[in-house]
């Protein structure tokens, strides 16, 4: 007998400028977390988390993303980054794939990659390096990095009406590649506490993705859906 696919809850609304919000509500209202260093399996077989996510480095969007790895790269010393005397030029910390830059990998791991049992902390240094200076992770890490597990996706059709979709990042978002993943964070979702949904923990994230405007929309549907028990959704 086959078996029913789980369901994704959306919620859709139309901003100012009439492009058209459409937001991956399973998602946003699940228990999901970063269980990178506790429950993570990683991505590649045999790996019990050591990696995570991190061991195929970080895909660069441009030039701009690669001064500002540069520049906050030589903020970090060996204290807070394992790898940081394998470093002589900034050319050491890229490599090109398949035509797009890409962190080097160090030991089949990102070169910003600290050890489980390195004394600086385990994780990624520009992760721990932001913590250490008193600032947002997501602003000192490689877009993909802060991103995941969001996906942001832009459509458009032949009359130039816009959409945009916020959704959890799937297996499949990766193509063949993530056919060989041993596990994947977001495939099962947990429930989340009233106070403690996606959505709450990572309004940063949400921002730097979609703006204010949007956010604020977003919000005020979840917020009103926690008020009444239903979720309002408004197509434009």
């Amino acid at each position: 007998m086959d078996v029913a696919p789980n369901p994704t809850e959306w919620v859709s609304f139309e901003d100012d400028e009439r492009t058209t919000w459409l937001f991956d509500l399973t998602f946003l209202t699940s228990g999901w977390s970063c269980s990178f260093g506790t429950t993570c399996k990683g991505t590649e077989p045999g790996d019990n988390g050591a990696r995570g996510c991190c061991a195929h480095g970080a895909h660069l969007v441009d030039d701009e993303e690669r001064q500002l790895i540069v520049e906050l790269a030589s903020r970090l010393d060996s204290t807070t980054w394992q790898n940081r005397d394998r470093v002589t030029t900034e050319e050491d910390l890229f490599v090109e794939v398949d035509g797009d830059l890409a962190t080097s990998r160090i030991d089949e791991a990102c070169i910003f990659l600290n050890d489980p049992d390195f004394e600086g902390g385990h994780g990624c240094a520009l992760h721990l390096g932001a913590l250490a200076a008193g600032q947002r992770p997501l602003d000192w890490k490689p877009a993909v990095c802060w991103q995941l597990p969001f996906r942001l996706e832009h459509y458009e059709d032949a009359a130039g009406s816009r959409t945009i979709a916020v959704r959890r990042w799937r297996r499949s978002d990766w193509g063949e590649g993530g056919d060989d993943f041993a596990w994947w964070c977001t495939e099962h979702l947990e429930p989340a506490p009233p106070d403690r949904q996606v959505w709450q923990l990572h309004l940063d994230e949400l921002e730097a993705l979609v703006g204010p405007e949007p956010l604020e929309g977003l919000t005020a549907l979840l917020r009103g859906r926690g008020e009444s028990g239903e979720t309002p959704v408004h197509f434009g």
